[in-house]
């Protein structure tokens, strides 16, 4: 249980979880509970999520578990500790109302960052699954339909007919679809009426009540055939897609008395020492005391070149150990960890649901009903209005007509479409936060940008040397690092890191920070003054005024001019590249806001090809910038924030998407943004828009694909053209097409 500023909220795994209608009817529930303030369950997980106050926790906790159970009693709860374990509980409501502190639990979901919001489906918005298609189950399904194919075979093909005819067939079709038919009595005992099951049983109890025996078995063996191949695409995708994820060690070498034990991560302390072998998973993260090795870094970051690591490294959990053999001391508990964080946030990406997700909940919401009153209609209007019309003919394509209309290709495919982009994503060290920020991304015709930390590296560099009166470049670099051998000052710091030699200190005397100036001091009996063009003129000594932009350091030695230093944030190596991408995707204009010097502004901007530059700025005016920009903007057009995502927090949550730069493990970044770019390269931006545009495409292809087919078999249906077996292939045979497509979100294109 994760408790954040008056609300708690609690995870649950939902074991045997095998429908996304089942998923859509648990969180319309849960979500109406009273003191839940959002609920969320994802189909692709298993997971359901909860956030209450504080106040109903227990009760809603306990109230949660007794809606899941009536409506679905085969699903088994588990609440769900840090780190994505979970802890079994009983299937019964009531037997969830222990206190789970103090059982000695804590239940720490990571982040608080939670943007959840409850959707309402209603019983009526679509259509269940039969939920015998289970992982385990495939062999036991099998054998019963091939014993009704048999039955129904011999049904046709024996010289029979009257009663023993239909026992025949009858028999044939209770073993097929048994469980279906008891499915639809047990969803209407429980008030669920307009779903698969209960289609499907009227269908084929229909065509055994116009006499269409053969027909009735045939096209429920053909729909549960079509069923299961829906299940085994459904799971291979959920496979897919969690294999993408799989960055979750699952022991860790703890360095006790005498030799190592190996137990949970979860069991590891700060502070503890452990052992990584080479091809291990680096279980916690921590800091290497002893030996040197390669670590693969693509699970969390996407980076495919392996980074040499040793003594004083700090390595991330998830990261993989490819060669020398390392001792770890441990610096954050597992549920704190770097792969805690990011399975996390993935993982619970689906609880923001895209606009294109809640329209097809609503769509399915009022579409049943519609097609339920529509089929009605086709099968009572035109034999009393038309003349030589028969009812068992009319029936029967109302029959049709019901059996097509179910939507479940939309239902599954969509959320699984955008659960892959999410995974694909991931995979390149780009966290999304939810798939309304993914479907967002799209529409981004506009991206300002933070400059330092984001754009360059936020690291100072001596980038020019520039002596004068005779002096070399190396005497001028010796005495700059010798006057500013006692300063902190980042600008100190880039200059004794380039000179890079022993410092006498023995040689420095009558040290003196002239505040707003610079540094006075003597070297070697010589009085020297370091510091900006203020302190040359305060002193009277003629200087050169330099044409490079960056910091300048002017050098003095007994009031005769040495020559300066520029220091300079350098540029990350991508970002030109990342600029030029966003231009090759359709971003309209480039934005740099900066609190640093005009001239530093121009030059980056300049080399870099951003549109407009902002220099000089304190963070309320990049938020003054963004709402200025925001007013320019056409209505549908959004605007992207990317900043470092420690001083641009305002920024980030003023802009319609905020994208931190975060770096391996950075806290504030995670929390700030609604995208988190682990690997701090501003040319996954592009990525991410390409990964954005082809999830939409794939999720509007699965819409027209389904819709287009619907739409074509319901007037072939209502003519009398179409059978139960088209009707039956447009149902399940698109649902499995449709999944199968939306596994392609997986892959990653690289843009740029």
């Amino acid at each position: 249980m994760n408790t954040i500023q008056g609300t708690v909220k609690r995870q649950w795994e939902l074991e045997g979880l095998h429908c996304a209608n089942c998923a859509m009817k648990i969180e319309d529930k849960v979500g109406k509970i009273e003191g839940v303030s959002s609920c969320s369950v994802n189909f692709v997980t298993k997971t359901l999520t909860m956030v209450t106050d504080e106040n109903h926790a227990e009760a809603a906790g306990v109230e949660a578990a007794r809606t899941v159970t009536a409506l679905e009693p085969h699903v088994k709860l588990k609440e769900k500790l840090a780190g994505g374990r979970a802890i079994p509980q009983a299937k019964s409501g009531h037997e969830h109302g222990h206190s789970h502190e103090e059982k000695g639990h804590t239940h720490d979901h990571g982040t608080s960052h939670d943007h959840g919001h409850g959707h309402a489906h209603g019983d009526e918005d679509g259509h269940g699954h039969t939920h015998s298609h289970g992982e385990g189950d495939t062999r036991r399904i099998l054998t019963r339909l091939a014993g009704g194919g048999i039955l129904a075979a011999a049904g046709m093909l024996l010289p029979v007919n009257g009663v023993v005819e239909l026992l025949i067939f009858l028999a044939a079709y209770f073993i097929v679809g048994g469980e279906v038919v008891l499915q639809a009595i047990k969803n209407i005992v429980r008030g669920q009426v307009f779903d698969e099951n209960f289609l499907m049983a009227l269908a084929t109890i229909g065509a055994f009540a116009i006499g269409e025996y053969p027909e009735g078995v045939a096209v429920m063996l053909f729909y549960q055939v079509g069923e299961l191949f829906q299940g085994l695409a459904v799971n291979r995708s959920r496979r897919s897609i969690t294999a993408l994820m799989d960055i979750r060690p699952e022991f860790a070498e703890l360095k006790v008395d005498g030799g190592t034990r190996r137990v949970s991560p979860e069991e590891v302390a700060i502070g503890d020492i452990i052992l990584v072998k080479p091809g291990e998973k680096v279980p916690l993260d921590g800091t290497i005391l002893e030996g040197r090795a390669m670590m693969d870094t693509s699970a969390l970051t996407g980076e495919s070149v392996p980074r040499s690591a040793g003594p004083g490294s700090k390595v991330l959990s998830g990261f993989i150990n490819r060669n020398g053999v390392i001792t770890v001391e441990v610096t954050q508990s597992f549920g704190e960890s770097a792969v805690s964080k990011i399975l996390e946030l993935v993982q619970n990406a689906s609880s923001n649901k895209a606009k294109t997700e809640n329209f097809i909940t609503k769509f399915a919401r009022g579409y049943t009903p519609v097609v339920v009153i529509t089929a009605l209609l086709l099968a009572v209007v035109p034999p009393l209005l038309i003349s030589g019309a028969t009812f068992s003919d009319w029936i029967y394509r109302a029959l049709v007509f019901l059996v097509i209309s179910c939507p479940c290709a939309l239902v599954v495919s969509i959320p699984l479409g955008f659960f892959g982009g999410i995974g694909a994503a991931s995979r390149s060290g780009i966290l999304v936060k939810g798939s309304n920020y993914l479907e967002a991304l799209n529409d981004v015709k506009v991206v300002v940008f933070d400059k330092t930390g984001t754009l360059t590296k936020g690291q100072f560099k001596v980038t020019g040397i520039y002596p004068a009166n005779g002096r070399s470049k190396e005497e001028l670099l010796r005495t700059a690092a010798y006057a500013e051998s006692h300063s902190n000052h980042p600008i100190a710091e880039s200059i004794r890191a380039a000179y890079a030699e022993e410092i006498a200190k023995d040689a420095i005397s009558d040290y003196n920070e002239i505040s707003g100036h610079g540094i006075s001091v003597n070297v070697d009996g010589k009085a020297v003054l370091a510091g900006n063009a203020r302190l040359m003129e305060r002193e009277g000594i003629a200087y050169q005024v330099p044409e490079q932009s960056g910091t300048i350091v002017h050098i003095a030695t007994g009031k005769q001019y040495d020559g300066y230093l520029v220091i300079a944030d350098e540029v990350k190596e991508d970002s030109a590249r990342a600029i030029s991408a966003l231009k090759g995707l359709g971003i309209r204009k480039t934005v740099m806001l900066t609190g640093d010097a005009a001239s530093v502004a121009e030059a980056v901007g300049r080399e870099l090809g951003v549109d407009e530059i902002h220099a000089e700025l304190l963070p309320q005016h990049k938020v003054e910038a963004i709402e200025r920009l925001e007013r320019e903007k056409s209505g549908r057009e959004k605007i992207i924030f990317v900043g470092d995502g420690i001083n641009d927090t305002p920024v980030l949550a003023r802009a319609d998407v905020g994208i931190a730069m975060g770096g391996l493990g950075s806290d504030a970044a995670i929390e700030a943004a609604d995208i988190v770019i682990m690997t701090d390269e501003p040319s996954k931006i592009a990525t991410a828009i390409g990964v954005a545009k082809r999830t939409r495409r794939i999720v509007w292809q699965n819409i027209g694909f389904a819709l287009g087919v619907k739409a074509i078999f319901l007037l072939l249906g209502a003519f009398g053209i179409a059978t139960m077996w088209e009707a039956v292939f447009s149902d399940v045979g698109v649902t499995v097409l449709a999944v199968l497509n939306s596994v392609r979100a997986l892959k990653v294109e690289e843009q740029g």
